[in-house]
């Protein structure tokens, strides 16, 4: 029972609730149910997330690194201390504050526990008592049949007090308040909507000469907030599917507080083969970037490359997507793969035999998309090339080392004497490396090019046979085969 204003100087006295005020109101718990089922599933997020960097910290926090494990010492990295936990960690596994005027570390860990206390609004609840939302309210008749007359008098939730007369005012912006209320309301409560994540527009060009890919990211429209004040900072990252998960990400840079960010930035994937437009996807995510905490994921969608045709551009203009598995196509490629040697990226090499130098000369152009071998999401490539058997050190040759990068340019060019009639009994083991000061050099992945070579390889190297004075370039996978990988020195 709801208590009413009454009329002519009487007390107040109490009326039942219509079934349609009732309706109204079970309506109103539905939708919030609706939002805190959703907001449990956010927040089981944070904390799968966070149970899953406890369970991977491989330190003790004193002697070693308390989540890559790393030792600390003369010879091994410098420690800072966590003002949280009060565990020791590597700079690298540390997230500085730079506000403060002396610098405050925080462990990646205590930074994702943070992280999850904000986002989550637990630091607001704590201590607080759990509330719970009442029962729907029992309607007496059937939904959709008759109507009941409205009421002049404003329902209010205080119970029967005789001494005092309750007063109502009508508020516009109580009504302006309500109204948004709701449209907001409608969006959690309609799930299969995506428009409310946002609108992304992007370009994509298949240059079918250069074997490249050009990504022009324009702009997104609409963006859901993230950010406390009602904006966000967003970002656009691209992921090449199926492939390994950083070694073929590229991103736009990051624009702050807007929900309609306009890029017009191209981003190139380069070494992108026929093959490649036929059997892969390109994942288009954009994120939310926090400067002291984990990114958060806002929306992506996905197109698939074969539907590209070559040398001609294509406009997209298409509602942001939630997190969605792998499809069966891509996990059908995936599964095929298996068992084979792992792409570990591509590298675009020159051939070119000169008679009048009577050499051959080898060109090491550029690398794209390589695996991530350092635990910051990068590497410091540089690459070996040999040419075998019987050449003995002259002809070991390495490129310079490239700085914290996926997508190197080298461009240099080495040289060979030896006989044009010699070449059809060499190989030319090519290996690509990670670079790593003081500790020995982690292999990324390689190819041969020879006569018994197969497909890219043999056509690369044949060509080179029968085309002499004439520079031949070619893009080849880097695999992750023993094979190619030679000891490091």
């Amino acid at each position: 029972m709801y208590q009413h204003g009454g009329g002519h100087g009487g007390g107040p006295q109490e009326v039942a609730l219509t079934d349609e005020e009732k309706e109204i109101i079970n309506s109103v718990l539905a939708r919030a149910e609706t939002i805190e089922a959703m907001e449990q599933e956010r927040i089981g997020r944070f904390a799968t997330r966070l149970d899953s960097m406890k369970k991977t910290a491989c330190g003790d926090g004193q002697s070693r690194c308390l989540l890559c494990g790393e030792t600390f010492g003369q010879q091994g990295g410098t420690s800072v201390l966590c003002s949280y936990c009060k565990k020791h960690m590597c700079r690298k596994c540390g997230i500085q504050n730079s506000r403060s005027s002396s610098p405050v570390w925080v462990c990646r860990i205590c930074s994702e526990h943070q992280e999850m206390l904000k986002r989550s609004g637990a630091w607001f609840f704590k201590g607080q008592s759990q509330q719970v939302l009442p029962a729907p309210l029992p309607i007496s008749r059937p939904r959709g049949t008759g109507t009941e007359s409205p009421r002049t008098q404003t329902p209010t939730h205080a119970h029967h007090q005789p001494s005092a007369q309750p007063s109502y005012q009508s508020d516009p912006g109580a009504e302006d308040y309500t109204e948004r209320q709701e449209q907001q309301d409608n969006s959690y409560s309609n799930i299969q909507n995506q428009t409310t994540l946002g609108l992304l527009e992007f370009i994509l060009h298949y240059e079918q000469g250069n074997n490249t890919l050009r990504c022009n990211i324009v702009k997104a429209k609409g963006l859901k907030p993230m950010d406390s004040n009602g904006l966000a900072d967003p970002y656009v990252k691209l992921h090449l599917l199926p492939g390994a998960s950083k070694s073929n990400k590229l991103r736009t840079k990051t624009l702050k507080g807007t929900l309609n960010p306009v890029w017009n930035e191209t981003l190139v994937y380069h070494g992108i083969t026929d093959d490649d437009m036929q059997r892969k996807t390109l994942r288009l995510s954009v994120s939310d970037m926090d400067k002291f905490g984990h990114n958060e994921f806002i929306g992506e969608t996905r197109v698939a490359l074969k539907k590209l045709k070559a040398n001609q551009m294509k406009n997209y203009s298409v509602c942001l997507e939630r997190v969605r598995g792998w499809s069966r196509l891509e996990l059908q490629q995936c599964l095929s793969r298996e068992g084979g040697p792992e792409e570990r990226g591509r590298i675009l090499v020159s051939l070119t035999y000169s008679t009048q130098q009577g050499c051959l000369i080898v060109g090491v152009v550029r690398c794209a998309h390589l695996a991530a071998m350092d635990s910051n999401g990068y590497s410091d490539p540089f690459v070996k090339i040999c040419l075998k058997p019987d050449m003995g050190k002259k002809a070991k040759n390495k490129t310079q080392i490239k700085k914290k990068t996926l997508n190197p340019e080298f461009n240099e060019e080495f040289s060979y004497e030896i006989k044009h009639g010699e070449l059809a009994k060499k190989i030319l083991d090519i290996s690509v490396w990670d670079y790593d000061m003081g500790t020995s050099n982690d292999f990324i992945g390689g190819c041969q090019l020879g006569i018994t070579a197969k497909g890219e390889c043999l056509k690369h190297w044949y060509e080179c046979l029968k085309n002499k004075d004439k520079k031949i370039e070619r893009w080849h996978v880097l695999l992750n085969d023993n094979t190619v990988k030679d000891t490091d020195d």
